[in-house]
């Protein structure tokens, strides 16, 4: 079976790790980004993100933050994470205005969101016999990925699967359960999103 990770199956799984051991081993002076929902918002997938000097709406799970995240449940996972890598698309978005380390996603990229499978909540390449995402959109919302190590580094079965911090498009009503930001906004931020970046929904 033809599967990838972002950087290569053994590679991938090292840098994750690593990149989580220096985040917490370096907390201490390093930006944190503290998300949660916005006070008096319509429903919990109004959010706000506050990081060095900024405080910028967001957008949230449908269902809001939840502590016991499943599979499916729309909800962003109540928790600290940490931001490993990611990727975007090089025919709509400039590298110049990108963080740094990111890699053009392909056609053939998906992600993999089938609990019962080995490759539960992992980039693979399609065409793929399980369930998965597909990460070339028509739509925007993918144009940037960052990855968040949400059951990632360490799985769990239904435990939720492609937590992500992407662009959201302006009047969204909520993501699946990702971190959404609009297009301006995710500009301003991006040299704040470095990998080891910790995050922190509350």
């Amino acid at each position: 079976m033809k599967t990838a990770l972002l950087y290569g199956a053994n590679e991938a799984r090292k840098r994750e790790r690593d990149v989580k051991r220096r985040a917490v081993k370096q907390e201490k002076g390093r930006p944190v980004m503290r998300v949660g929902r916005k006070p008096g918002g319509h429903t919990g997938a109004f959010g706000l993100l506050r990081i060095a000097h900024f405080t910028l709406p967001c957008r949230l799970g449908r269902s809001g933050i939840v502590a016991r995240k499943c599979e499916g449940d729309g909800a962003t996972p109540r928790g600290r994470m940490v931001l490993l890598s990611g990727f975007f698309r090089s025919d709509r978005t400039k590298r110049s205005q990108l963080p740094r380390g990111l890699r053009p996603i392909k056609q053939d990229d998906g992600w993999c969101d089938a609990p019962g499978h080995a490759c539960y909540n992992r980039n693979v390449t399609r065409p793929f016999s399980a369930s998965h995402e597909h990460m070339w959109r028509d739509d925007r919302l993918y144009d940037v990925v960052l990855i968040l190590d949400w059951n990632l580094t360490s799985r769990v079965r239904g435990r939720g699967s492609a937590i992500f911090l992407h662009v959201e498009p302006d009047g969204s009503n909520g993501t699946q359960g990702c971190i959404g930001i609009e297009p301006v906004l995710f500009r301003r931020l991006a040299p704040l999103l470095k990998a080891g970046l910790l995050v922190d929904v509350l």
